[in-house]
């Protein structure tokens, strides 16, 4: 099964091709800008070529895939809208399934070099994070806590809970913003990672959505829908 995954919930948006949990190719904005910050900004510039680049890479069409599978949320309120839409688009005229998988659980599950705790955190914005725990054991990856937006300190509280005296994993953007409010409240109990070291976030979401499908079949293009856990501020201007 060769399946196409795509992120634009986090910064840079990547993409990439599996094939029966191979990776073929993966590649991101940050690659073609030359920054994350520029990257963020240029979703909807470079999806498609980006797209476009990979299948080339993997010297594979459009028509070659079984599925795609893109990142749900939470994430990026702009780039979802620009990835789903055009996932939608790419479905429509391949006529191919997709799926969607969570943002946060692809983060954790780009994790393959640690037992135990995984908590992976974005940048929220208004001194708040998109979080959630994970539990790595062998290479089951268990949800241990619901997606949540809410400030770090929650998050922390909620890590401290579970953590029965062992260390716990934190990977994602909201690292940078919040690493020593983690490393003051956990010292070394609290692990930082970038996620420089591990596969794209495209790619470990193209391995979600192959599982997926593999259990529960594909979804309708319909019913794809960005999960934000929080209004846009525009919506929250209107109320």
């Amino acid at each position: 099964m060769r399946v196409l995954g795509i992120d634009t919930a986090t910064a840079p948006a990547s993409v990439a091709i599996v094939e029966d949990r191979k990776l073929l190719a993966e590649g991101s904005a940050a690659e073609q800008r030359g920054s994350d910050q520029s990257a963020r900004v240029g979703h909807s510039q470079i999806l498609i070529p980006l797209i476009d680049g990979i299948l080339a890479r993997a010297n594979l069409s459009l028509c070659q895939l079984a599925a795609i599978a893109v990142s749900i949320g939470p994430g990026s309120f702009t780039g979802l809208r620009i990835g789903l839409s055009t996932v939608k688009g790419l479905a429509f005229a391949g006529d191919i399934s997709v799926v969607g998988v969570s943002t946060l659980r692809a983060l954790a599950a780009r994790v393959h070099d640690w037992q135990g705790l995984i908590c992976p955190i974005l940048d929220a914005r208004k001194s708040e994070v998109y979080a959630a725990l994970f539990y790595r054991q062998a290479e089951n990856l268990r949800r241990i806590g619901d997606d949540a937006v809410e400030p770090p300190e929650k998050t922390i509280e909620k890590v401290q809970a579970r953590r029965e005296g062992r260390p716990c994993l934190f990977i994602g953007d909201a690292v940078s913003v919040y690493g020593a409010t983690i490393a003051r409240a956990l010292g070394q109990e609290g692990v930082l990672s970038s996620g420089k070291n591990y596969p794209s976030v495209a790619a470990a979401v193209a391995l979600l959505g192959a599982e997926k499908i593999a259990r529960t079949g594909s979804e309708s293009v319909e019913s794809l829908a960005p999960r934000y856990l929080r209004s846009s501020a525009a919506e929250q201007i209107t109320r």
